[in-house]
């Protein structure tokens, strides 16, 4: 019996394939999933892609094609008490002919015990893991379970697999609705299914005559996919600091709002801005630095919202830049020969003499004070070794 106020993403979930749009590239007939299926050979997988995409669904569809035990379990909330207990009934029904899928949501959010645990019995197949992640599995599962299943990557839905899982709940559940408001909602709700099949259900309850005006009010709330801590984070700042080293500017500003509407912290992002200033335009405009340590300065004194034109007016400055690399590549070239030649000593003309045994032993002697050579001395400042180095 469904409950009354059960989500519809949950309680209209798709039962087949065939009704399970916008991952025709992995479901299709002949495909991976589907032979492995119709064989009787299904491994433990790791489902990748972003939120909203059909994750659980897809297992959802697994586990009744594969006729097998369905167990949902979240790493978000749940410990290895349970996953002991879910292994003893997988086992037992494993000795009486019935299978196991074990389907475990956010499997990035256990550490490498928790996931060392299912190793043992993903080899043995006492069941059938699938996990499900908005996280790279290169970073977040250990390789030794990485080895023992097979990653499958879903994409981000578009807008027409969105419209027609839109069209599909209407037509299930009786309701007229106009179809520049189905693309709405699904534009609105940023390739998430799930968003977008909750918010119908909020409009269709709300019992109210269905308008522009009503959907973008429901839609408050921003949707935009920006994990601060996972790979997400690190793909937009990249793109924002490539977008400024390409001088385009518009692209910066939009990955500049993406950051932004995703909640980062300002702070962060002026850290990356002060931090360009000197690596891509450094002598070019040595004005980039001095505004982006000020841009920094200023999102600390006053946040959000009010810091967004801050960083807007510093992104701006800094893609419209010229720029200039030669300091980046010389502290990397003077870097790489500190490292490689240890400590050279200091050439003793240019070392502090403070006491008389310094002096005795030399330190200073013969150092040209530049201001009396009218900056034109002929002297040398770097060790022996690399007095021939041209680092700018």
């Amino acid at each position: 019996m469904q409950k009354k106020h059960q989500p519809w993403a949950d309680k209209f979930r798709p039962k087949t394939f065939k009704e399970f749009f916008g991952q025709e590239q992995i479901v299709g007939k002949g495909k991976f999933l589907f032979q492995a299926i119709k064989n009787d050979t299904l491994p433990s997988l790791i489902f990748w892609g972003p939120p909203g995409c059909g994750k659980t669904t897809l297992a959802h569809i697994i586990a009744q094609k594969t006729k097998a035990n369905f167990i949902n379990f979240s790493a978000a909330t749940s410990g290895i008490s349970k996953i002991k207990t879910i292994i003893t009934k997988a086992k037992t029904d494993l000795t009486e002919g019935k299978k196991t899928i074990l389907f475990i949501d956010e499997i990035h959010r256990f550490n490498k015990r928790q996931q060392d645990i299912l190793l043992p019995y993903v080899e043995k197949g006492t069941f059938t893991l699938i996990g499900a992640t908005t996280e790279n599995p290169s970073f977040e599962i250990n390789n030794a379970l990485l080895s023992r299943t097979r990653v499958i990557v879903l994409k981000q839905l578009n807008l027409t697999a969105l419209v027609k899982i839109l069209k599909n709940i209407a037509k299930i559940n009786k309701l007229k609705i106009n179809p520049q408001y189905l693309n709405l909602i699904a534009h609105l709700s940023n390739a998430d299914a799930r968003t977008a099949i909750n918010s119908l259900q909020i409009i269709s309850q709300s019992k109210k005559k269905i308008t522009k005006k009503l959907i973008k009010d429901i839609f408050q709330k921003s949707y935009l996919l920006y994990d601060k801590g996972g790979e997400e984070h690190y793909n937009i700042i990249s793109a924002l600091h490539k977008s400024l080293r390409a001088n385009d500017t518009d692209a910066a500003l939009y990955w500049l709002a993406r950051m932004i509407e995703g909640g980062e912290d300002p702070l962060y992002i002026a850290r990356r801005l002060v931090r360009f200033a000197s690596e891509d335009i450094g002598l070019a405009n040595n004005s980039a630095l001095m505004l982006a340590v000020s841009t920094y300065q200023a999102c600390h004194f006053i946040g959000y919202p009010e810091c967004d034109v801050i960083l807007a007016q510093c992104v701006a400055y800094l893609a419209k830049s010229k720029k200039d690399i030669s300091c980046y590549k010389a502290i990397k070239k003077a870097r790489k020969d500190a490292k490689k030649f240890g400590n050279l000593p200091v050439p003793l003309h240019i070392r502090n003499a403070p006491t008389d045994l310094m002096k005795n032993l030399g330190y200073g002697k013969g150092y040209k004070y530049p201001p009396d050579f009218d900056y034109k001395q002929d002297q040398q400042c770097l060790p022996k070794k690399l007095q021939k180095r041209k680092y700018l």
